[in-house]
């Protein structure tokens, strides 16, 4: 049931944002232009990157600097001092996207309004750390973000408003990122739209419906041939730009990790072993599977940069033909899972 709230603001609302990545920035910028007062930006503190391990600011900080609002980056809000300097800012709504750090009871209940969150999946499916890449590799036909309430939980709060699209045959982890960054900034303004009026709706999830967006792990990247294509080219489209999946070859006992960046699934009924090469051309390896085969299309070679296959073929031809092991000489021991 839908739970109405009302309250007694006026727009502009004065704006807390908590967010770290490109994503984030994303929308901060949108929160910039628009009629409300974003009253200070809150991100982790700056990390080493790079060769040099160069302390270095996130994407949200550089965008607050630019347009002289204040930054706060409180390794959290145990202490005190950061809770009370949180307090000071009189905000009446707090907006957290992708920010990284959990929020304590007391932080969820200082801005007068509470604090949103821009979740990448419709909610209740798909609750946590990856979201995107989960419904990528699970087939999901629609995706979407979700502004919801936020509570103690994990993705747990009240929903206030969806929007959805839809997810191709094509779509990489990295091609659904750049749809739901245009898409969320969007539905926050539509939600603080709401959230100003004195009046809007809170739909409680439904947790029986809830799945789980475990975190990303590289362990996971490594193909296993004895899974159906179709489940290995979402597992390689999902893991577009990270971990990338990947296969191992050996040669000569010398293991080299290959990232695919590149496949398609081909019909093809045949009785070959699975992760047996079954042709090699100019378009593709094609590499039998539980179920019909995989045609690898572009690969990236240990140290060097992505290629087509038939560049690649150019130069490690003997390490692909057809009828041997994707894997090299020994034949793949994997376990169906």
């Amino acid at each position: 049931m839908e739970t109405p709230l009302s309250n007694d603001l006026t727009q502009p609302l004065n704006i807390i944002f908590a967010g770290t990545p490109d994503f984030a920035a994303q929308h901060l910028a949108a929160l910039i232009q628009s009629q409300h007062n974003v009253v200070a930006v809150y991100c982790p503190p700056d990390k080493p990157a790079g060769r040099g391990k160069k302390l270095t600011a996130c994407a949200t900080k550089l965008l607050a600097l630019e347009n002289d609002i204040p930054v706060q980056q409180p390794e959290n809000f145990k202490s005190l001092e950061s809770q009370l300097n949180l307090t000071a800012y009189q905000a009446d709504v707090m907006v957290v996207v992708a920010y990284g750090l959990l929020l304590p009871t007391v932080i969820l209940e200082t801005p007068r309004l509470g604090c949103i969150n821009v979740h990448g999946s419709i909610l209740p499916k798909w609750r946590g750390a990856a979201p995107i890449q989960r419904a990528l590799e699970a087939g999901d036909a629609i995706t979407g973000v979700t502004i919801m309430q936020m509570d103690k939980g994990l993705d747990t709060g009240d929903m206030i408003l969806t929007a959805t699209c839809d997810i191709t045959s094509n779509d990489t982890s990295a091609s659904l990122y750049t749809k739901l960054a245009a898409l969320g900034p969007t539905a926050l303004l539509e939600t603080l739209t709401l959230m100003a009026s004195g009046e809007y709706k809170r739909e409680p999830q439904d947790n029986t419906l809830a799945t789980h967006a475990a975190k990303l792990d590289k362990a996971d990247a490594e193909l296993n041939w004895q899974q159906p294509a179709l489940i290995l080219d979402r597992k390689i489209r999902a893991y577009i730009p990270w971990p990338v999946a990947q296969f191992t070859f050996n040669e000569n006992g010398t293991e080299h990790r290959i990232r695919v960046l590149q496949a398609s699934v081909v019909a093809l009924e045949h009785k070959q072993t699975p992760g047996t090469i079954i042709s090699v051309d100019k378009q593709g390896i094609v590499v039998a599977t539980h179920n019909n085969a995989l045609r690898l299309e572009t690969l990236q070679l240990p140290g060097k940069k992505a290629l087509a296959v038939a560049d690649i073929l150019n130069g490690k031809a003997e390490w692909f033909t057809k009828g041997q092991s994707i894997n090299g000489p020994t034949p793949p021991q994997q376990e169906l899972t």
